[in-house]
């Protein structure tokens, strides 16, 4: 790796620190870009995404989309994880620190929000930005993308239903507009890019020309990320400076959840003897979340200064970081999946 990838957590830990700079000195610029919106999806953070997702894309083979499906460990791993697991575990963290650790240090009607916005987080399953942490840990592209596609397609049906069972309500609204336009705008759209790079590539020279290609475009892949990041922690700076305990409360079961997620994943890959290029795609699809769905419903549901809004907001904050951490960690285990592979680090 170069010197930008080695050194991948510095540069995104400068970025978090630029991004509230930033938001604390200039909020009507970050005020103006987050009107910049469709359906609720930020259409600045849409191309930056956009940017970071299509070198990836590049990487899937069409032809071998029909044969990853004979794999069906590593799909079934990643549907138990999502959806029979990680939003009760979310919901039990929220009720056991915000209605019995925490409950002397934050009022009840806003332990109640934060329970809310965590639960909201626990049954949104990562879409969009699992495409970077598999890029950065060499992992199976095809596979990847039958992963997301399936856990989508279950995200469609199985959201609104899990949401109002654990918020404890039957009339939830779901903005089916963010959620459709996310999967278009995150998955299909750089999906398509690729597969017509592919065909619009010589034939003779292709996979070369892939490769290629997808080297040149990696630079501008990580930094889009970086900018991401800047532009996240810009729209929350203002939540953060101001209400700083409150997040770092918020954080500690957030935290727990995504450590413990991703121990359980990965340490069930490898009881499963899952190849490596499979079973760290897994852990983070698990580990990682859909924020923009989850912060999309909390503000519309509970109101753009509720807490619940507040608590997916501190899931967006901690995200990069910990995945981050995690995507270094897998390279650096890669070995107990391939014995004969060297660790790689991030």
């Amino acid at each position: 790796m170069g010197i930008f990838e080695r050194y991948l957590s510095i540069w995104v830990a400068l970025a978090i620190a630029t991004g509230v700079a930033l938001g604390s000195i200039a909020p009507r610029l970050f005020e103006v870009i987050s009107k910049l919106e469709f359906a609720g999806v930020n259409a600045v953070v849409a191309v930056l995404i956009w940017l970071m997702v299509y070198p990836m894309m590049l990487k899937v083979d069409p032809s071998c989309l029909r044969d990853v499906g004979r794999k069906p460990k590593g799909l079934a791993l990643t549907l138990v994880i999502n959806w029979l697991l990680k939003p009760f575990s979310m919901a039990a963290l929220g009720v056991l620190f915000f209605d019995h650790l925490f409950a002397g240090f934050v009022p009840e009607a806003d332990a109640r929000q934060y329970i809310a916005g965590m639960i909201l987080l626990g049954v949104a399953p990562c879409t969009a930005m699992v495409f970077v942490w598999s890029h950065l840990t060499d992992g199976d592209a095809n596979y990847t993308l039958l992963q997301v596609s399936l856990n989508d397609l279950i995200l469609v049906f199985a959201f609104a239903p899990l949401a109002g069972l654990l918020l404890g309500v039957t009339d939830i609204e779901v903005p089916w507009m963010t959620l459709v336009a996310s999967v278009v705008i995150f998955v299909v759209l750089p999906l398509a890019a690729g597969l017509l790079t592919h065909k619009a590539l010589p034939k003779s020279d292709g996979a070369n020309a892939i490769e290629a290609l997808a080297g040149k475009l990696k630079p501008t892949s990580m930094m889009a990320l970086l900018l991401t990041v800047v532009l996240l922690f810009g729209f929350q700076a203002e939540t953060i400076l101001e209400q700083p305990g409150r997040v770092a409360l918020i954080a500690i079961p957030l935290l727990l959840q995504s450590y413990g997620i991703f121990a359980l994943s990965y340490g069930a890959a490898r009881v499963l003897k899952l190849p490596f290029d499979i079973a760290a795609p897994a852990a983070m699809i698990g580990t990682s979340n859909f924020f923009e769905l989850a912060v999309a419903v909390a503000i519309s549901l509970f109101g753009l200064s509720s807490g619940a809004a507040l608590a997916t907001v501190v899931g967006v904050l901690i995200e990069v970081p910990v995945m981050l951490s995690l995507v270094a960690f897998a390279n650096r285990t890669r070995g107990w999946f391939d014995p004969n592979s060297s660790p790689t680090t991030t």
